[in-house]
């Protein structure tokens, strides 16, 4: 059940402040949630919030960390394709989001969020905090991974800032933006109410189409393929267009590939999608890159760095259509752009958007006979063996088959999960890796994935690493503090291992001992006490579990604990090593 602080409902509720309309307009234009980390810099808008709205549309979570703050939004619009709110105290405040910030960039994720500054005008600054906490241009620390920011100097301008932001953060490619609010605007007293904008009349775009004469190019390099390979990235989480890829790969023959860094977008079971999916391209997916003659990308991340790594550098032997917006958004500061694929087609515009005009234009059809080899879709993963500490396949056998049953909805996986484990059957059976590769986000997305998730009937899983969890751990206090179900189970290795796989590599290079890749990266003296950090926040705390019978035992009290409207953590001990495909993907990627 929801818990949201009801404030008393006395007092001067009349819009007579600056923040009072600034608040309004969040309510009209449908943010259900604002997380915040407390700041005197906004406290204008923190008063309106409670005092004016009375906490309701927008509703306040509560945040221990402002990285935590950002990335529940960020999970949220992994689930809703949808901004929520953030507050965020000047300067320090900011400072603190960055992190969460960028990841929700490289996710191409939209998130709402609002700043503070000042106050502006010196003569009204209290001495030294107010100075040390106002800064020229604070948009400046994070404009080169947001879409827009803006720093408005009146409550009209300020409105119109904040119907501007949402329309940008939720069109495509979207993105976090910013809007900075100074501490002065906000508590200065209104001379008159003002009139609110028709929020209506302010809604983002419909998405834009690609040209007419690239879907018909598009559709005559597919219709004339022998071995066409559809490369599905970026997508969102609607299932029309989910039903939509699975037709077009259908009335294609394609063979179909997925990776783990973006959600789930394809049926993993379904027999066009014979290969498991990795973090990073598997050596079976290169493979059917080189074999394809006309390659389909649907908004790939990095399909330049994967056509790269299949030819080794060489010019691709094979026609490459590109169906992607990202474009619109790519920067000087971030390389996240990534290397520059060469293209026949370039569809300029969304996979959703897309697809059904490639539908159109193809035109109905027998699908045609495959020319592609036929490998069984063997993705179940291998017996539970035994051992302890319990190894990947093990673990993740154990996990898949006891959460089957309860339509769990993975918020996060971990490096080094094995492909095999996953059967992927709808959009949100799997929300995509954290967007910017920084520790620290899968707790605060996972709770952020679980509140939208909470009507669903779903059972929201985080299975994250050891570093992760403890550098985001105070993020379940506020699923528990508003009663957010959540089951996380923490991969624990005691160790930053993917950096262990790194220093092999360079050993190896070297010619120097690899038997002390360890050194300043194991964390298992004294082995950190997961469970108790969880249960300080207020969670069921489990474990170590380090054998396979025990960890199905613990699954079952778990899952029953979280269905009950708790959080739950299970601290399990895994072997320090990754599925073999996952391991081969790292080790290649650090070459």
């Amino acid at each position: 059940m929801e818990r949201i602080e009801k404030p008393l409902q006395q007092g001067n509720r009349a819009m007579a402040w600056g923040s009072d309309p600034i608040a309004a307009i969040l309510r009209e234009a449908g943010f259900e949630y604002i997380a915040l980390t407390p700041g005197a810099s906004y406290r204008g808008l923190h008063d309106s919030l409670v005092n004016f709205l009375g906490n309701e549309r927008p509703k306040m979570l509560l945040c221990i960390h402002e990285e935590h703050a950002v990335a529940i939004a960020h999970g949220y619009a992994k689930v809703t394709d949808k901004p929520m709110a953030v507050a965020l105290h000047s300067n320090v405040g900011l400072m603190h989001a960055t992190m969460a910030i960028f990841n929700a960039w490289c996710d191409r994720m939209p998130v709402f969020l609002l700043g503070a500054n000042g106050p502006i005008d010196a003569r009204r600054r209290r001495p030294w905090i107010d100075w040390i906490h106002t800064s020229r241009d604070l948009g400046g620390l994070i404009r080169g991974y947001v879409k827009w920011d803006d720093e408005p100097a009146s409550v009209g301008a300020a409105l119109e800032a904040i119907l501007r932001a949402r329309i940008i953060a939720s069109t495509a490619p979207c993105g976090p933006v910013f809007v900075c609010l100074d501490a002065g605007l906000q508590e200065e007293s209104l001379a008159s109410e003002p009139a609110l904008p028709r929020v209506a009349r302010f809604a983002p775009p419909l998405a834009a189409e690609p040209s007419g004469a690239a879907v018909a190019e598009a559709a005559r390099l597919l219709r004339g393929a022998a071995r066409p390979l559809v490369m599905v990235g970026r997508v969102s989480r609607g299932a029309e267009s989910w039903r939509q890829r699975i037709r077009l790969a259908e009335r294609l023959g394609a063979c179909v590939v997925t990776d783990l860094r973006t959600p789930a977008s394809f049926p993993t079971r379904h027999r066009l999608h014979p290969y498991a999916p990795g973090m990073f391209p598997t050596e079976q997916t290169l493979a059917a890159m080189r074999q394809a003659d006309v390659i389909l990308s649907l908004d790939w991340v990095d399909l330049g760095g994967a056509l790269h790594q299949a030819w080794a550098g060489a010019d691709p032997q094979t026609k490459i259509i590109q169906c992607s917006p990202d474009q619109y958004v790519h920067g000087g500061w971030s390389m996240d752009y990534q290397a520059l694929p060469p293209c026949e087609v370039t569809l300029l515009a969304t996979p959703d958007a897309t697809v059904p005009l490639l539908l159109a234009a193809l035109g109905a059809a027998d699908a045609p006979a495959t020319a592609w080899p036929t490998p069984p879709v063997a993705l179940a993963t291998a017996p539970a063996i035994g051992g302890s500490p319990i190894p990947i396949l093990d673990f993740a056998s154990v996990v898949t088959e006891e959460l089957a049953q309860h339509k769990p909805s993975y918020t996060h996986l971990p490096n080094g999960w094995p492909g095999s484990a996953c059967d992927f059957a709808h959009p949100l059976d799997f929300l995509g890796y954290d967007g910017g590769g920084g520790l620290g986000g899968g707790p605060g997305q996972a709770v952020g994935a679980a509140l939208a998730l909470r009507e669903s009937g779903r059972l929201p899983v985080c299975v994250t690493g050891d570093g992760d969890f403890l550098m985001g751990v105070t993020a379940l206090w506020t699923a528990v503090h508003y009663g957010i179900p959540l089951l996380v189970i923490v991969a624990n290795n005691l160790s930053f291992f993917n950096d262990e796989l790194h220093q092999e590599r360079v050993a190896r290079q070297r010619s120097r001992p690899v038997e002390n890749r360890w050194i300043g990266l194991r964390m298992a003296d004294p082995p950190l006490d997961i469970a108790m950090l969880a249960r300080g926040q207020g969670a069921h705390g489990h474990g170590p579990v380090d054998t396979v019978s025990r960890l199905a035992t613990v699954l079952r009290q778990a899952i029953t604990e979280v269905r009950r409207g708790g959080v739950s953590v299970i601290d399990v001990r895994v072997a320090p090593e990754y599925d073999r495909a996952a391991s081969s993907g790292v080790l290649r990627q650090s070459q």
